[in-house]
């Protein structure tokens, strides 16, 4: 899996864990609660969010509370990359733990806008916007971090281990 590409879905500065997963829905099982995702920053986003999409943010992203639920509600969205200038670091081991790319790179947010096709390669670490054709780069995934993002997670990674 080097080369991916995907639709951008583009955030601002700050998206906290409120805006990711409104805290008045946290009661809801995660396939009722991907509906309300991002509903404070993108009304109806669930109506227009497609497998494959990509999120591309400003600085901070994730911060606020450390809800795994906000990280599980992208991934069940079908997002598997999530790309911002800087992330909360629970944010970062969420995205890990759960399966997520997480990408941190200087320069993304200026390069894309909604909706721009985007080509990421993991191997070189580069980011391109296929419209514009710029390009960034970025520190790829790797050792035990990557490993346990590969294995789908790390509750998967510890049943195959279990397993043998």
């Amino acid at each position: 899996m080097s080369i991916i590409k995907g639709r951008v879905r583009k955030f601002g500065e700050n998206i906290d864990t409120d805006g990711i997963t409104p805290a008045a829905r946290l009661h809801l099982p995660i396939d009722e609660l991907k509906n309300y995702a991002f509903e404070p920053i993108v009304k109806d986003f669930i109506k227009t969010v497609k497998d494959g999409d990509v999120i591309v943010a400003g600085n901070n992203f994730g911060c606020g509370s450390s809800r795994e639920q906000a990280t599980e509600v992208v991934k069940v969205l079908g997002i598997n990359f999530v790309i911002c200038e800087s992330m909360a670091r629970i944010y970062f081991r969420n995205c890990i733990g759960l399966g997520l790319y997480p990408i941190i790179c200087k320069g993304a947010s200026q390069i894309f806008n909604e909706g721009d096709e985007i080509e990421i390669d993991t191997e070189k670490g580069e980011l391109k916007n296929l419209k514009s054709g710029k390009a960034v780069s970025f520190n790829p995934l790797s050792g035990t971090a990557e490993k346990i993002r590969k294995a789908g997670g790390i509750l998967p990674l510890l049943k195959k281990v279990m397993e043998g």
